[in-house]
C-alpha cells in the first residue's frame, strides 16, 4: 500500500477509471502503464488503470482524473491509499476467446460485468471486440452475451400480455419510421415503449429527432409511468441503462468500423428482451451505400435474428426494404422532424415514401400481433393516419414526454444558413449517395446542431432541368455551412443520366 496526495486533473477520460503516477516512482515500485490499483479514500474506493507521467506528477503525488476524483469526493491534496491488484478474470476469457475457443455462459457473463463495473481497459474491451469479428461467435456465445447485456442492465417490467416493438438495422438518412409507427400502434391500445439510439455516424438517430420535440432521457420508473399513461413512448435507451455493456461496447467499435455480427445480434435483441416485447418488426434496408449491400445478405441475418428470437420467445418478422436512398424530404433532427409532423397531420407537404413505408412496417408488426388479419395491416394503419388517431396519440406521447403538444411544424427552426445543390443537366436522377449525403449533413453540424441538415426537393427517378435544386443544406453556422459545400462538390452525392 502507498499513501500519496492528490493532485485533481480536470480531465474526464471516460470508461475505466483512471490515475496518473510519476514515471520514476513507477518504475522503482514496479507500476507498469495500464496496471491496475485499487484507490482508497476514507471509506470509498475504486480499481483505476495506471498511466505515468515525466514531470506534470511528483514522486509523492497521485493524478487524479474527473473520473476519479468525482466518485470517491476527493480534493486537490488529500492523502490517497493505493494498492496493486490482479488483473480482472475475465481477461483470460477475452485471451480464450482469441484462441479460438468457444466461450461458455458463465465466462461471457463475467466479461459483461466486468465491462459494466468498468474493469476492463480499451485495450481489452478492443481485444474481445476484435476476437469475436476475427473468430465469430457461436448462436449459443450471441444467446449468452444477449442475456449477460440484459441482466447487467435495467429493465421495463410492464406486465402486458403483447408489447410491440421495431427495430432497423440503418444505413438509410431520414427513415424516421419509428415516430410513425409508434403512434399508429399505440392508436389502437397496443403497448410499444420504443427506446431509440442516438446518431453515432448518421445525421440524425430517432432520439435525435424525437428530443427536438419532447424530452427523450428518463429513468425507468418515470418511462413505465409515460407508457403506462399512453401506451408508449420514444425515448432514449442510453438514458435507462437497458444495455450499459452494449454502449461501452459500441464505442470501441465504432473508431475501428467494426461491426461482428454476434454482437450486433446481441446487441438488438438485448434491447428488445429489456423492454418485454413480445412482437418484433425488423427492417432489413438493401443499397449499395445501406448496412446490407444485397438481398443473400438480408436473408442471412433474416435467419439468425430468428433463431436468436426463438431463444428468448420472442416473435419476429423481417421486412427488406430499399435502401438506395433516404427516406423522406429532411435529413437532420429539426427537419425530420418537420416531416413527421406533416405526415401525422395529413400535410400535402409530407414526403410519400416515409408513409408508404411507415404503413407498410406498421401493418406487418399488427398482422404479427394478430390484431389485423394477413394483408389487411396496411389498410388499419393507413386509416389511423386517414382519421387523425395517429396524430393525436403522437401528441399525447410528446406531452407525457414533457414536450409542447400543440407543436406546429412551422414552429421547428430551421439552420440561417444555407446552400442549394442544383442540377448541372438536363436528365432522371440514378442514384442519391446516402453516406456521401449523410457526410455533408454532419458537415453542416448534425446531429448536435438540431437546426442543420439537408432537405431533398427530389428522389431517385424524378426528372430534374438544369439549375433546379436537388437539395438545401442548412447550418447555424457560417463555418459549418462553409465545410458543407466543400464536401459537397468533393463528393457528388448526386449522378444524372
Amino acid at each position: 500500500m502507498f499513501k500519496l496526495k492528490a493532485k485533481i486533473i480536470d480531465v474526464e477520460t471516460g470508461g475505466i477509471p483512471v490515475i496518473s503516477l510519476n514515471e520514476e516512482f513507477a518504475n522503482k515500485n514496479d507500476f507498469h502503464p495500464m496496471d491496475r490499483v485499487i484507490v482508497k479514500f476514507k471509506n470509498r474506493s475504486l480499481v483505476a488503470a495506471i498511466d505515468t507521467s515525466e514531470k506534470i506528477i511528483t514522486e509523492d503525488e497521485i493524478g487524479l482524473f474527473e473520473d476519479v476524483w468525482k466518485k470517491l469526493r476527493i480534493k486537490e491534496g488529500d492523502e490517497v491509499e493505493i494498492t496493486p491488484v490482479e488483473k480482472p478474470e475475465s481477461t483470460k476469457f477475452i485471451r480464450k476467446k482469441m484462441d479460438r475457443e468457444e466461450l461458455s455462459k458463465e465466462e461471457i457473463f463475467k466479461i459483461v460485468k466486468d465491462i459494466v463495473e468498468d474493469k476492463l481497459t480499451d485495450v481489452e474491451l478492443t481485444a474481445f471486440v476484435s476476437a469475436s469479428y476475427m473468430e465469430g461467435l457461436s448462436m449459443q456465445e450471441t444467446a449468452s452475451l444477449t442475456r449477460a447485456i440484459v441482466d447487467t442492465g435495467g429493465r421495463l417490467r410492464l406486465k402486458k400480455k403483447i408489447i410491440a416493438d421495431k427495430h432497423s438495422i440503418g444505413g438509410v438518412p431520414g427513415n424516421r419510421v419509428t415516430m410513425v409507427i409508434v403512434p399508429i400502434i399505440t392508436s389502437l391500445g397496443i403497448t410499444m415503449p420504443k427506446t431509440s439510439s442516438r446518431a453515432i455516424t448518421s445525421p440524425a438517430g430517432t432520439a435525435d429527432t424525437m428530443e427536438v420535440l419532447a424530452d427523450v432521457s428518463f429513468s425507468i420508473e418515470e418511462l413505465t409511468e409515460i407508457v403506462k399513461k399512453t401506451n408508449g413512448c420514444i425515448a432514449w435507451g442510453g438514458a435507462i441503462n437497458l444495455a450499459a455493456a452494449d454502449d461501452k461496447l459500441i464505442r470501441v467499435r465504432h473508431p475501428l468500423s467494426l461491426d461482428p455480427e454476434g454482437l450486433m445480434l446481441a446487441s438488438v435483441m438485448a434491447k428488445k428482451v429489456a423492454v418485454g416485447a413480445t412482437h418484433v418488426v425488423f427492417d432489413l434496408p438493401v443499397g449499395e451505400e445501406a448496412k446490407l449491400h444485397s438481398l443473400g445478405e438480408a436473408r442471412h441475418l433474416e435467419r439468425m435474428f430468428k433463431r436468436l428470437a426463438d431463444v428468448f420467445k420472442i416473435k419476429i418478422r423481417t421486412i427488406v426494404t430499399d435502401g438506395n436512398e433516404p427516406i423522406g424530404h429532411g435529413i437532420g433532427p429539426s427537419l425530420e422532424a418537420r416531416d413527421v409532423l406533416w405526415l401525422l397531420k395529413n400535410d400535402r407537404r409530407a414526403p410519400m415514401d416515409l408513409r408508404r413505408k411507415s404503413v407498410l412496417l406498421a401493418g406487418k408488426l399488427l398482422e404479427l400481433i394478430g390484431y389485423a388479419k394477413e394483408g389487411t395491416g396496411e389498410k388499419i394503419a393507413e386509416k389511423q393516419i386517414k382519421n387523425g388517431k395517429a396524430y393525436k396519440k403522437f401528441m399525447e406521447i410528446i406531452e407525457a414526454q414533457g414536450g409542447n403538444p400543440k407543436i406546429k411544424p412551422e414552429d421547428l427552426p430551421i439552420g440561417e444558413f444555407k446552400c442549394d445543390y442544383e442540377a448541372e443537366k438536363y436528365g432522371r436522377i440514378d442514384n442519391i449517395d446516402n453516406k456521401a449525403i449523410s457526410k455533408i449533413a454532419r458537415a453542416a453540424g448534425c446531429p448536435i446542431d438540431k437546426e442543420a441538415g439537408i432537405y431533398l426537393y427530389k428522389h431517385y427517378g424524378e426528372v430534374v432541368k438544369p439549375g433546379e435544386k436537388i437539395f438545401t443544406v442548412y447550418s447555424r453556422s457560417e463555418r459549418r455551412i462553409e465545410r458543407a459545400i466543400k464536401l459537397m462538390n468533393e463528393l457528388s452525392p448526386i449522378t444524372i443520366k
